[in-house]
């Protein structure tokens, strides 16, 4: 298993939390953005830039990832694209999406970008908080330990 990181958007806490992770579980972990981003030097953190443009960096994570990887992102139809391919994707808020919630997800998220663009005055994501920075170590966390237990024929 491989961490890929959408790293454009992604919170510097939630960076941090999985340099700490790579360091921890020794899971490469690649950071793939459009801009060069200072990383830690570690044999297990990979930093990958791709030409800036509209869903470049997407585009590679989609490529590069296997099934089984883990993505982080925001981004609902990358997350969508990389479940469709076997992946899994952690959002840095902490969710999960997986391939009984992903079509939700990305349901909303065509009808509030519809709403927006008729002119509906429709308020972005929540402050990212305390309680997310949490949520999201903990979902990681828990995700790294299930896929330990998968990768040593310990089913849980």
């Amino acid at each position: 298993m491989k961490i890929w990181v959408d790293a454009d958007a992604c919170p510097v806490v939630i960076k941090e939390i999985l340099f700490r992770a790579a360091e921890r579980t020794k899971i490469t972990t690649t950071l793939v953005a459009n801009q060069f981003l200072r990383t830690p030097a570690s044999p297990f953190i990979k930093m990958m830039t791709v030409p800036g443009g509209f869903d470049v960096a997407d585009a590679k994570i989609v490529d590069e990832c296997e099934a089984g990887d883990l993505v982080i992102t925001a981004d609902i139809p990358l997350a969508a694209l990389v479940v469709t391919k076997g992946a899994h994707a952690l959002n840095p808020r902490g969710e999960l999406y997986t391939e009984a919630n992903i079509k939700e997800r990305l349901a909303m998220r065509n009808l509030m970008e519809e709403l927006r663009g008729n002119g509906v005055d429709i308020s972005g994501p929540a402050t990212f908080h305390h309680g997310d920075r949490q949520a999201f170590a903990a979902a990681l966390d828990s995700f790294i330990a299930k896929a330990s237990f998968i990768t040593k024929g310990l089913k849980t």
